[in-house]
């Protein structure tokens, strides 16, 4: 066998052992018995152990050392790239720190989970600062005098920088402050008034994934108390959660789910278990779970389906047309949680999170001066006052599993999504047709062959860039929100 060759198959073992980690980890969160969570803490950190140990074997580096380069085609190059890349990262962070942060991780997401619940930051608060000074151990390993923050930031979305997206940021917060200033000067519609009860829910969400390209052959559905999805190529599941108030909450989660599980059941299979099949960056991601939820699942055409297959499953639930629904889906009010946001909230609640976890990384903000720094900066932003901490800074799972340079890829994935939506709907000029009659076909077949089953063959950037045509900005994002939000409300 040649080095390439004997690369591979060592990778294919440590990526599918890299898949039975992230078994534990779906089953820690839907169906693992709470008091398990110690025993699974130290399993977690044992399999770490092992996968650390398998990335940073010796013999990746001679393979590496001894791969001819120019005979490989564009996906063992790009197998290559990345294989690379994850070994140079992993061999500076030393076997028992990656150890330690797996297993504490996983004990901290139970902790946060009780404060959570209890309202009581106190308790969970040491737990965070575990984590935080072992994330930040780990930066420090990774930047060799470089940025921390940058450091995390690049298992997320590799290439990308704070600075960058700081700069990103401050271009789009001007336009979201004033089109929120705007919307918010109108009147909204009322909320929802009504029942909805958890069987209906859970029977059209799957209706709904189904509609979006899940496929239940190589996936399922449970439920979550934070959804996410889980897994890649033959096996990606998904997560949602039910309000008997508040169905969208059900609705809207699995959509979102669905673009990120269809990304990963969308690369092309010849890449299964290796670098290049799964998506490229959470960034990338994003782009499909924010473009199924909103540009598609929130578009007049499709809540024009939804309200009508809502009232077949629920009956008459005091929302008299079509339009009416259209408005209520996306109506505009200040709210504590980001997953709950609308489209024109939801990036401000990015770029709060952003700036609070590059100064906690950095050191000038003590997490014990998280919830004051939090309520701060929450009230000015939203013009309310923060009622109690499942509102404020324990509402979100990512800080206690350490995911640290993760929250801005969610702002980064809207805008590529806000770019891949402008150049879908020049590639399907009848797209609404399609989707006032409950069909996704075309939206998710254009964004699987231009995008998804590409998996990690390019950057990600230049994977939203050979989708779309042209180059990514902020642009896209910022003009259909304000043609959107303007005719709603009449801005």
């Amino acid at each position: 066998m040649s080095a390439y060759q004997d690369l591979i198959a060592y990778q294919r073992e440590t990526e599918a052992l890299a898949q039975v980690a992230g078994r534990l980890g779906w089953d820690q969160e839907t169906v693992m018995p709470r008091g398990a969570a110690p025993q699974r803490a130290e399993e977690m950190g044992a399999i770490e152990a092992v996968l650390h140990a398998r990335r940073t074997d010796a013999r990746i580096g001679d393979w590496l050392a001894a791969v001819d380069e120019a005979a490989l085609d564009d996906a063992g190059r790009a197998n290559l790239r990345l294989i690379r890349r994850s070994y140079e990262r992993n061999v500076k962070v030393p076997a028992d720190l990656a150890s330690e942060i797996a297993r504490v991780t996983s004990r901290a997401q139970g902790i946060w989970a009780v404060a959570r619940e209890d309202e009581d930051f106190a308790a969970f608060a040491p737990t965070l600062e575990k984590v935080v000074s072992l994330r930040r151990q780990e930066a420090q390993a990774l930047a060799a005098g470089g940025d921390l923050y940058d450091a995390l930031l690049d298992d997320y979305e590799p290439g990308a920088t704070g600075a960058a997206l700081e700069a990103m940021f401050a271009a789009l917060r001007p336009r979201l402050v004033e089109l929120r200033a705007g919307v918010l000067a109108a009147e909204a519609p009322p909320p929802l008034d009504h029942g909805f009860d958890e069987a209906g829910q859970l029977a059209l969400s799957r209706e709904l994934a189904a509609v979006f390209g899940y496929d239940f052959d190589h996936g399922r559905i449970d439920k979550a108390v934070h959804p996410f999805s889980s897994g890649s190529g033959l096996d990606v599941r998904i997560t949602t959660r039910t309000s008997a108030r508040d169905p969208f909450n059900c609705f809207y989660s699995t959509i979102h789910e669905v673009g990120h599980a269809t990304y990963e059941q969308g690369v092309d299979r010849h890449h299964l278990l290796t670098p290049v099949g799964g998506g490229v960056s959470m960034g990338v991601h994003e782009s499909q779970s924010r473009i199924y939820e909103n540009q598609l699942g929130r578009s007049r055409a499709f809540t024009g389906f939804l309200y009508r297959r809502m009232r077949d499953v629920f009956g008459d639930f005091g929302v008299a047309t079509e339009e009416d629904f259209y408005k209520l889906v996306n109506r505009v009010q200040p709210g504590y949680i980001r997953t709950e946001a609308d489209e024109v909230h939801y990036n401000l609640h990015i770029l709060m999170r952003f700036d609070l976890e590059r100064a906690v990384i950095s050191g000038d903000l003590k997490v014990a001066d998280l919830p004051a720094a939090w309520n701060e900066r929450f009230e000015a932003d939203f013009g309310v006052a923060v009622d109690k901490p499942s509102n404020g800074v324990l509402q979100d799972v990512h800080w206690s599993v350490g995911l640290f340079g993760y929250f801005p890829t969610y702002t980064l994935g809207n805008v590529y999504a806000g770019c891949l939506h402008r150049a879908l709907r020049a590639a399907v000029p009848d797209l609404d047709d399609q989707l006032a009659r409950g069909d996704a076909t075309a939206a998710t077949g254009w964004l699987r062959e231009n995008l998804q089953r590409y998996g990690g063959l390019r950057e990600p950037r230049a994977t939203v860039e050979k989708a779309c045509g042209f180059a990514a900005s902020e642009a896209p994002l910022l003009e259909y929100l304000e043609e959107k939000f303007a005719a709603l409300y009449a801005v």
